[in-house]
């Protein structure tokens, strides 16, 4: 509700976990397609085992900042991760504070 109220559009999907820091091989991600797997991150799914081992309530939220190997005729680069990042990190931020207050009303 709160990323309709800011008119963000959000997917819910299947993340998996993979172990960086490394981009996934095009057989890999054909492979996490074939699984059923939406989107693959390499820090989402640690820290939220951090967190619910210290205690806390959870909610994953992911920005996904690349498409995988394979998907796209071009190479990957990290240029291409950090600046979708810098792009949405205002809008990412706004989402997360307006969950956060409405979480505490």
């Amino acid at each position: 509700r709160s990323a309709e109220e800011l008119g963000f559009g959000i997917k819910k999907g299947i993340y998996c976990y993979a172990q960086g820091p490394m981009y996934e091989t095009p057989a890999e991600i054909r492979l996490m397609s074939l699984l059923g797997i939406d989107a693959v991150g390499m820090s989402t799914v640690t820290e939220a085992i951090a967190a619910k081992h210290s205690g806390m309530n959870i909610l994953g939220i992911s920005c996904i900042t690349n498409m995988a190997a394979g998907i796209l005729p071009q190479p990957l680069n990290h240029k291409e991760v950090t600046e979708t990042a810098n792009r949405v990190g205002k809008n990412f931020s706004s989402l997360v504070a307006k969950i956060i207050s409405k979480w505490e009303d």
